[in-house]
């Protein structure tokens, strides 16, 4: 016997993974069975705990062989093999899928009630199962979170069969298990305690999660009213919020951009609530002057702030700026309209120059952080700090370039915006 039970199996195999814990991951397991393997994972690695929802299309002579999977977001796997072998009519694998799609949605309602799924876009996601038979459900979990915008997908079990690796090829960024013996037919027969699991039993795991599957108390997709237009956008609001950033992209990216996705959940784990949305809508982005318009992004980045402050759970937060690229131009312009009301801006690998005239007129704290190996951009930011009048910083992230791409330099730019923000809106009142 390889494992006591799955509280066990999921504290070795957070251990395996060690090396993946930092802020941009999030564990899900796979209902019933992989949830408390996952939770022991995610309390190893400091990381959210959120479910991954799959559902296994069985033969209809013998449920228990796999003949594929259903997910999420429409995900669908069949393993024509087996459904050649099991002589499956279309119509009964039809009829399966219906059934298991009704169960999907019921879990879902059971499972969350009416809280969101974790936010993965541009994370790296760990799914969790207590081991790994045929494959056919690990094959839609990983189908499932790529289709949600996951970054990186790890695949980590305490269990599986010798050839996994070659059944799962090409499917998870990295596949883990702790254990691959020969003579594997049922993932039940490496554990002492394998018994089945109810709802509640899920339920109660991500009760007890410290983050309950969230990155905080309000974590949800979010429409942003911004004038005329309606942008859409990810709004995180951490318990006793001590102020809230609103980010602004640079050109080419919206509020997936893995960076800024990176520097906020930074800033939710320093207890400050955050604004990711879309500056343009889909339309507009397709027409390239657009994306440098700041005179137009700071009038999208202005109206998000009036709707932002009109909504409760950010009415009384103190509101700061995270401006990237031409992100931060609009930024700064933004700032400097008056009675904006913005306790401090942050620019990474920003365009100051952009903002023009109004650059003078910013009177809100500056933080303006340059890569090392940036030279035109850090000459810019140079120029722009002797016309700034407000308390400014340059700060220069050695070694890193325009992206902050190498090991280390966005996680420094995280540090300094936390830095920048805590300590000027601790200070602010609005």
């Amino acid at each position: 016997m390889l494992f006591t039970d799955r509280d066990e199996a999921g504290r070795r195999l957070g251990a395996r993974l060690a090396h993946l814990a930092g802020p941009d991951v999030v564990v899900l397991g796979l209902p019933r069975g992989g949830v408390p393997v996952a939770a022991a994972v995610a309390a190893a690695l400091g990381a959210p705990l959120d479910l991954c929802l799959v559902r296994k299309l069985g033969v209809p002579s013998q449920p228990e062989l796999a003949m594929g999977a259903i997910g999420e977001d429409g995900v669908r796997v069949v393993d024509d093999t087996v459904v050649r072998g099991a002589h499956v009519r279309p119509g009964a694998l039809e009829r399966v899928e219906e059934r298991e799609r009704r169960e999907l949605a019921r879990r879902a309602a059971r499972y969350r009630g009416d809280r969101p799924p974790v936010v993965v876009t541009g994370r790296t996601v760990v799914l969790v199962d207590d081991g790994v038979a045929t494959g056919s459900t690990a094959r839609a979990a990983c189908r499932t979170v790529r289709a949600r915008g996951a970054a990186r997908t790890v695949l980590a079990v305490p269990v599986a069969p010798p050839d996994w690796t070659r059944r799962l090829a090409g499917e998870a960024d990295e596949l883990v298990s702790l254990a691959t013996p020969v003579g594997f037919f049922a993932v039940g027969q490496f554990y002492a305690d394998f018994g089945q699991l109810d709802d509640e039993d899920v339920v109660a795991c991500l009760r007890r999660a410290p983050s309950a599957g969230r990155r905080g108390p309000a974590d949800r997709e979010v429409e942003v009213t911004a004038g005329s237009v309606r942008l859409g956008g990810r709004l995180t609001v951490p318990a006793d919020a001590a102020g809230i950033v609103v980010f602004a992209h640079g050109s080419g990216s919206g509020r997936h951009s893995p960076r800024n996705l990176y520097v906020a959940t930074g800033l939710n784990r320093a207890g400050l609530a955050t604004l990711l949305f879309d500056l343009l809508t889909e339309e507009e982005a397709g027409h390239r002057a657009n994306v440098f318009d700041t005179r137009l992004l700071a009038a999208r980045l202005t109206g998000a702030t009036r709707w932002l402050r009109a909504r409760p759970e950010a009415r009384d937060l103190a509101v700061g700026y995270f401006g990237a690229s031409t992100g931060a131009a609009a930024a700064l312009r933004a700032a400097a309209e008056p009675g904006a009301r913005v306790a401090a801006v942050v620019s990474r690998g920003g365009r100051p120059d952009l903002a023009g005239p109004a650059l003078a007129a910013v009177t809100a704290p500056t933080l303006l952080v340059v890569g090392g190996a940036d030279p035109t951009v850090l000459d810019l930011n140079r120029q722009a700090q002797t016309v700034l009048t407000c308390e400014n910083r340059l700060s220069v992230v050695p070694g890193a370039t325009h992206l902050f791409g190498e090991s280390g330099a966005l996680e420094a730019v995280t540090d300094l915006a936390r830095d920048w923000f805590t300590d000027h809106m601790a200070a602010t009142h609005v």
